[in-house]
């Protein structure tokens, strides 16, 4: 079962995580799953940037965001090649090691 490094954030995972995942979910759900709040303001539907995340490992292993999601991402604030909405970006057989980025476009938090 892959596995996937949550790196440290100062709001949602001071600590970091490794959490266990299983293939074929999201990045976000199994962020959800496991208590770190990534925010995602569009319901999980790829009409926002909230949940974009960094995939420092593994990149490779997931497939190809479509070109909405490309579309969606030069929204993103702090873009990297690497970048990803994480409700898009489907776990496969590879580890992961996910950077959340500090900020978002959104002007305002969910969970504040």
């Amino acid at each position: 079962m892959p596995k996937i490094i949550f790196l440290p954030n100062e709001e949602l995972c001071p600590e970091g995580a490794v959490v266990e995942a299983e293939k074929g979910e999201s990045i976000l759900n199994v962020a959800l799953k496991n208590d770190i709040g990534i925010e995602h303001a569009c319901e999980k539907v790829c009409a926002c940037t909230t949940c974009h995340v960094i995939i420092r490992e593994g990149f490779d292993s997931i497939e190809e965001g479509d070109e909405l999601e490309e579309d969606m991402l030069d929204k993103a604030w702090g873009l990297e090649p690497e970048s990803r909405l994480s409700c898009q970006s489907i776990v496969g057989d590879e580890d992961l090691v996910v950077d959340i980025p500090k900020y978002t476009v959104n002007m305002v938090s969910e969970n504040h």
